[in-house]
């Protein structure tokens, strides 16, 4: 007999003894249950664990990549007591992987497949425009333990991980605004799931390479200039690699900024004078860093110009102003300055928190030599965290001298300190002047051109007789015009 018949006649005896025996095993074990996919954060390699099938003739379980509804199988665990796998595979840096499991038996029958769970794939963008970084990733599935959060883990450096932010589980992405520049940061995703378990993505880095912006910009003043124009001073922060820069302006609190000039050179001091500006009006401007894609990234604190008012009832002169807006430090004090003469002077200094002031005009008219009185004032700074010292002159305002002239009709000069003197009262510097006093017989006994000489009721140094003297006076005003007084003033002996 050939071997061929041999083999021919021992398969038949089998399948004869098999028949004999009952029916072949052909029911399926039951499916395990997937737990659990993370990344193991060392090897970049996927984790999975499941829980065993109840199924007596489990003999090993077959690992399988999820796609399109369909298992393809990676690899084969021939031990059915070891319910966990680590696939050895970088594709999770690259693309969130799906898997399921499936059991085998004895008798070769295969389980369903069991529930289907993938890595969370993170990806991260750094946006340069509008400074901020930007993570993204896929969801984790909720069965067979529901995702309660996902937290966003980072690392600046090599660090340790510390937490970004937390989001909900119905989120998948987190921005990230507040970073260091040319630092390596590097993400991890983590969903926190229901009984303390965890899933962890990918880890991924970049690297924040970006155009540094000033951490800071001072807006040092606005002051009015001798010219009626508003000169601008901002200090930028030293280490900043912007070159552009937007100076905006608005006019009143309810008006809307908007661009006066662009600084186009990368410097730290920039000084600008505006002649377009109503100095009677307030102003308001903020210096603007700007990326490379025109967004704002750093402004300045606001600067705003000075306007004085004035209003004058009679002696009294009112001066009011609007406290100077905003310094990164603190007002030290406002000096009031005064323009009689030729130039300005400091005449007071004032607590920060004025913005009125009286002045009695009589306190100065003696002091004005042109038609009108000025007034400055000047806000001061200190402690500002940056090292400025701040001042701004607010716009000039100006009363026209009064011009009144007041001459006695009497006086008394027998030296008892009570009007022994005889002088007329100007509310002004005049001129030119001129004053003569006579008898009633045109005879001359006194004669002066400097405003401040009076007469003492004396001629060549005797004492005159008591009665009506006439006074001529012819007095240049400090607006030009001349003018001439005439009248009578009685001397009147009281001691002997």
């Amino acid at each position: 007999m050939s071997i061929k018949h041999l083999f021919i006649i021992i398969v038949l005896l089998m399948a004869y003894t098999i028949s004999a025996s009952g029916q072949t095993d052909t029911v399926p074990p039951v499916s395990p249950v997937l737990d659990l996919v993370t990344v193991d954060q060392l090897t970049g390699y996927s984790e999975l664990s499941w829980t065993l099938s109840p199924s007596p003739d489990v003999s090993e379980y077959i690992v399988y990549s999820y796609t399109n509804n369909a298992g393809y199988s990676i690899d084969t665990i021939h031990n059915p007591f070891i319910s966990s796998y680590i696939h050895t595979s970088l594709i999770s840096s690259e693309l969130s992987r799906s898997y399921v499991v499936a059991a085998l038996d004895s008798a070769g029958n295969i389980s369903p497949l069991s529930n289907a769970l993938n890595t969370i794939f993170t990806s991260v963008s750094l946006d340069t425009c509008d400074r901020k970084i930007e993570i993204k990733w896929n969801g984790y599935p909720s069965y067979p333990r529901q995702v309660q959060a996902y937290t966003v883990l980072f690392s600046v450096d090599g660090g340790s991980y510390t937490t970004a932010g937390t989001t909900g589980r119905d989120k998948n992405m987190l921005i990230l605004n507040d970073f260091l520049f040319d630092s390596q940061y590097c993400f991890i995703v983590r969903a926190d799931l229901q009984g303390g378990s965890v899933s962890l993505s990918n880890k991924v880095c970049l690297y924040t390479r970006m155009q540094r912006p000033p951490k800071w910009i001072n807006a040092d003043y606005a002051t009015v200039v001798p010219e009626d124009e508003i000169l601008l001073s901002f200090k930028a922060d030293p280490l900043s690699e912007i070159r552009d820069y937007i100076l905006e302006r608005k006019t009143g609190s309810s008006g809307v900024f908007s661009q006066i000039y662009h600084f186009t050179d990368h410097q730290d001091s920039f000084l600008y004078n505006d002649g377009k500006a109503d100095i009677s009006k307030i102003n308001y401007y903020r210096l603007s860093a700007v990326n490379n894609c025109n967004v704002p990234i750093t402004v300045s604190n606001i600067a705003s110009n000075i306007v004085l008012s004035l209003d004058q009832d009679e002696n009294d002169i009112n001066l009011t102003w609007n406290p100077y807006k905003e310094w990164n430090g603190v007002i030290s004090s406002y000096k009031l300055f005064v323009k009689t003469d030729k130039q300005f002077e400091e005449r007071y200094s004032l607590e920060p928190a004025d913005t009125v002031f009286k002045i009695k005009y009589s306190d100065l008219m003696y002091e004005t030599t042109g038609y009108e009185v000025c007034f400055i004032i000047t806000a001061y700074e200190k402690s500002n965290p940056y090292g400025a010292s701040g001042e701004s002159r607010s716009s000039r305002i100006c009363s026209n001298v009064t011009e009144i002239i007041t001459v006695p009709n009497v006086f008394t000069p027998d030296n008892n300190l009570v009007n022994d003197l005889f002088v007329p009262v100007l509310s002004f510097t005049p001129v030119d002047y001129h004053l003569v006093i006579t008898d009633l017989r045109r005879k001359m006994v006194f004669e002066t051109r400097d405003h401040t000489v009076k007469w003492d009721g004396t001629e060549n140094g005797d004492p005159v007789p008591e009665g009506t003297y006439l006074w001529f006076l012819e007095v240049k005003v400090p607006s030009g015009d001349a003018v001439s007084r005439t009248g009578t003033v009685t001397v009147i002996r009281t001691s002997r």
